[in-house]
């Protein structure tokens, strides 16, 4: 009985072992999305309206894909190559939101079409 039992738990251990091969290997290629830092002004810091704002965004970001809104609304920004191939992007607040807490919010994509987003809250004061 227990030499019947022996197989069938070494049966079980096989079957499990070979079954957790399945999955482990990944044909695709990772994506790598894009990283955003170098937030100015910092993040909750209270700025005043119309304020100009700026930060860096990874080498492998596609300048023309990136797309930034500060609640809701959509900004006109200027993107510059700096060193070590990051981008600065440049922007100014709208005049038109005081008194409030903002989102600027930022979404682009990779040169290799990986999506990624990023952000900060600030308050804009008159």
């Amino acid at each position: 009985m227990k030499q019947n039992n022996f197989i069938w738990v070494v049966l079980l251990m096989l079957v499990a072992s070979n079954s957790w091969a399945y999955g482990s290997s990944s044909s695709s290629k990772s994506c790598v999305k894009p990283k955003f830092s170098n937030f100015i002004p910092t993040e909750n810091s209270e700025v005043a309206q119309g304020s100009q704002f700026s930060f860096s965004a990874s080498p492998n970001t596609d300048p023309n894909s990136i797309k930034v809104t500060v609640k809701g609304l959509s900004i006109n920004s200027k993107v510059e190559a700096k060193n070590a191939g990051n981008l600065l992007v440049l922007g100014t607040l709208p005049a038109s939101l005081t008194d409030t807490y903002a989102r600027v919010s930022i979404d682009a994509n990779t040169v290799s079409k990986c999506n990624g987003g990023g952000g900060w809250l600030i308050k804009i004061v008159k």
